[in-house]
């Protein structure tokens, strides 16, 4: 059976083309659309935009972790980023180091877009993400570039004995002049729009595969780094990794056939322009959460909430998963069931919350639509 060539073993590799005519269109309707929701947020003040910022940098977090399958906890996520940006919001939760690490990577990504993208910072930001120097139980080379010490890097999926291969990365041995090469083109103030650097970033991170686990979670973080250059701010409206998440296969899919296929890329374009578009619409859902709950606070500025309430109703605003019960209420705000109780019927009584339909011992609570 034939081998399979993938486009980092093709004659001219990493000089990737595209059809400039295919994309011009898709490419003005999503910078368009950048423009506009750019334009909406920058007429809300410095403090929602803020509060925009910090949701969407939560989303990104949470969002890119799950694309590989790992689960973090919003609140800590939530919380570790409101402190790093030095915003008050309340009560803070404790993060652990995995939460600590991720956080630290897509800030300095973010927040310090205009800075030079080394390999020294690649090796800190791959050091925040595994601060054990384990991938799950695998011990795996941390802050530096593989090594193939147990042979070639491969994606696979399937059980044992049945697995598929999906691709195989270049050879350990090619990675510092790989990544020298990268490194010099992301840096360069290069006659390129700045959304298709990012989607060429992401591809060529990804295809050169240069860390043993990781990958995919920098390659997002570079491309969110390259779109905080294109709109030349640090404060983020969109989340581009919330929508991959959404598109995962289709994403997983794109990527494939992109690595088994030739030096001509504009497939791949064109599905990261179309998603970037998408990104951008879904943005819409992030500025109503924010504007509610700018609205929530104008209402109730004065009104005598305990710090249970406080929490909890942050919580509600936050997009509380699953069903609010007091029985919730009481693990969450660590308190008595009989407490739990006084509260909710406290704000039931303002008008705040209201009783949801299902009765009896499932009764649930949820923010009234007029709070």
């Amino acid at each position: 059976m034939r081998r399979i060539k993938y486009v980092h073993e093709q004659p001219g590799w990493p000089e990737f083309r595209w059809d400039a005519g295919v994309l011009a269109a898709p490419l003005a309707a999503a910078r368009h659309r950048q423009g506009r929701l750019i334009g909406r947020l920058e007429g809300l003040g410095v403090a929602l935009r803020a509060e925009a910022t910090l949701e969407t940098l939560t989303q990104d977090v949470i969002k890119s972790s799950e694309i590989e399958g790992a689960l973090l906890d919003r609140d800590q996520v939530h919380s570790s980023i409101a402190r790093r940006l030095g915003m008050d919001i309340g009560a803070l939760t404790a993060a652990d180091r995995e939460v600590e690490g991720v956080v630290e990577m897509m800030l300095d990504a973010t927040q310090k877009y205009d800075r030079p993208l080394t390999a020294r910072r690649l090796f800190a930001w791959h050091a925040a993400l595994f601060p054990t120097g384990r991938s799950g139980m695998t011990p795996i080379t941390v802050g530096a570039w593989r090594d193939d010490g147990r042979g070639p890097l491969q994606v696979v999926s399937g059980p044992v004995g049945r697995e598929r291969v999906h691709f195989v990365a270049p050879a350990a041995k090619r990675l510092a002049v790989e990544m020298r090469g990268f490194l010099a083109w992301f840096n360069r103030n290069a006659e390129l729009d700045p959304v298709l650097k990012a989607g060429l970033a992401h591809l060529w991170f990804v295809m050169v595969h240069p860390f043993d686990d990781g990958n995919g979670r920098i390659a997002r973080a570079i491309a969110d780094m390259a779109l905080a250059r294109a709109d030349g701010t640090a404060q983020r409206f969109f989340s581009m990794s919330a929508q991959i998440r959404l598109e995962r296969k289709a994403y997983y899919d794109a990527l494939e056939r992109t690595q088994r296929g030739t030096l001509d890329v504009t497939p791949w374009l064109e599905w990261f322009v179309a998603c970037l578009h998408r990104t951008v619409d879904g943005a819409d859902h992030t500025l109503a959460s924010v504007l509610r709950k700018a609205r929530f606070r104008e209402r109730h500025a004065e009104a005598a909430l305990n710090d249970r309430q406080r929490t909890i109703l942050n919580r509600l605003l936050n997009g509380f998963e699953g069903k609010l019960t007091s029985s919730k209420w009481a693990k969450l705000a660590r308190c008595s069931q009989d407490t739990a109780h006084r509260d909710i019927q406290d704000l039931v009584g303002r008008g705040i919350l209201i009783k949801e339909a299902a009765g009896g011992r499932s009764t649930s609570y949820a923010l009234s639509e007029t709070a």
